[in-house]
This record gives structure tokens, sequence and C-alpha cells, in this order.
């Protein structure tokens, strides 16, 4: 028996299966349960849900011998999400599904102006964030957008920050400088770059670091905290790349988002 647990980003989205009696063989856990098998496939709203429905069933068929026996969905793509409701009644029918959005059960309070407004997967990784840390916490997700999510010492959502991704700020550079292309966003040789190519590496690298070490640094002393008391978790597909980097960064989590599916199912169904 597995959940498979969904996160619709603007760019990629993330499929995992959740053994929810374990870990796996190879060790890898989600806070005590096992990742069985995940995938990263791109965001398309152009995918009708029979599309949908065939690339998750060749997934399935290439992944793990389990029964899918609960579906929990974030989404940051309204379309996307509309889609997969329609095709998960269709492809499991007698499943109970969860779809995070307004009105759903999260067991975590949103101490900010209007909850409707924040993001599902924000919600999700902070709920994640509460139930492996507790609070105060700052969880970094790092994709098409930088978020930094915040909980005070309750354990409470209390907000947070936006800024441009890693890919997007190369992608804004590219567009709006002549003489600049698309670069491989690894670290360079050294801070102090000795061509254009190393020099974009530098700036988004370690710019993206230093902007969250800056921000953190700035909400603690927001919380009336010292840095070291906040627990700062990373998550997303290009944490990888930054967290080495980052001073403030207490752990890396890509599975993040999935935990927290997992435990608003569990509340909900």
């Amino acid at each position: 028996m597995a959940l498979l647990a969904v996160r619709i980003g603007n760019d990629h989205s993330v499929l995992g299966l959740l053994d929810r009696d374990g870990p796996t063989a190879d060790g890898r856990r989600v806070n005590g349960r096992g990742v069985l098998a995940d995938w990263r496939v791109a965001s398309d709203e152009r995918r009708t849900p029979d599309e949908w429905r065939i690339l998750l069933r060749a997934l399935l068929r290439a992944g793990p011998d389990v029964e899918v026996d609960g579906v929990a969905l974030c989404s940051a793509v309204p379309a996307i999400q509309r889609t997969w409701r329609e095709m998960v009644l269709k492809e499991f029918p007698d499943v109970p599904h969860v779809f995070v959005e307004p009105g759903t059960r999260t067991g975590i309070p949103v101490r900010v102006d209007n909850p409707r407004e924040v993001g599902a997967d924000r919600i999700v990784n902070a709920i994640a964030a509460a139930d492996i840390a507790g609070g105060p916490a700052v969880v970094v997700d790092f994709g098409t957008a930088t978020t930094l999510d915040v909980l005070n010492a309750k354990g409470e959502y209390v907000g947070g920050a936006i800024a441009p991704g890693i890919e997007t700020s190369l992608d804004a550079l590219r567009q709006r400088g002549a003489q600049l292309r698309k670069v491989e966003l690894r670290a360079p040789r050294s801070v102090v770059a000795k061509n254009t190519v190393e020099a974009l590496q530098s700036g988004l690298l370690y710019g993206a670091a230093s902007q969250v070490d800056g921000l953190v640094a700035r909400i603690a002393r927001e919380l009336g905290i010292e840095v070291t008391d906040l627990s700062v978790l990373a998550t997303g597909p290009l944490a990888p790349l930054v967290v080495a980097e980052c001073e403030t960064v207490t752990a890396h989590d890509p599975w993040l988002t999935l935990h927290g599916l997992r435990r608003v199912f569990e509340r909900n169904v």
C-alpha cells in the first residue's frame, strides 16, 4: 500500500510513492516513512486528463509493485489541478484523495492577512517543517521562485518572503542582456570570476546563497531570536546547488513537500 503524493509546480511537478508502513530498503525516508519512488516531470498545462493518466500509468509501471491506496496533491497551477482532479476521479474512483486548498484541514494555524492567498505548496512545506523541527523554523524552497516560509516558536505559519528563483533570474538576464547567454548552473572556480560564464555562475549561485542567509538573519531579528535558534530546512530541485554555500541552512530534505502531503492526507482521511 502506498500514498501517491503529487506537487504541481509552475515548471515541474514531483510525484512520489510513499510507503505508509516504514522506510525503504535503501533507507530513504520521509520522517520515518519510506519514499518508494519519486519522479520529476514537466508541468504542462496543455496535457489533458487522459495524457496525465497515460503518463502516470507508465511511471507507476516503472516503479515498485505496490497498490496506490491514497492520493494527496498540492498545486501552484490551478488549471493543472483541475485536470488532475478529473484524472484522479477516473483512475482511482474508490481511493481516498486530498487536494490541498482553502478549507482543507492542515493542522497548522496560518497567521497572515489572507490565508487563502498563500500557495498550497508553501503551507504543505510548513506542515512538514512543523512536524520535523517544530518552531521557530524557516523553510527555503529553491524552485521557480525561491520562497522562505516562517514558523514562530508556537509552530504557527506567520508568513515569509518570495524572490525570483535561480533559473528564473538566469532566464531574465539572458533575455535582457545582448551578450549574456544561458550557462550551466554550477559552482565556478572562484567568486571573483575571470570570464563571463563563471561571472554569471558566481552571481547566481553565491548571490542566491547570500540572499537566503541575509533574509534568514532578518527573519531571526524580526522574531527576536538568534539565527542559531532557527531550524532552516532547504528543499526544492535547485537546493543541492546552493545548500553547501548557505551558512544558515541546518538541513536539506528533498522530500519535504511529500512528507507534508502525507501529513495532510492523514489529517483528512
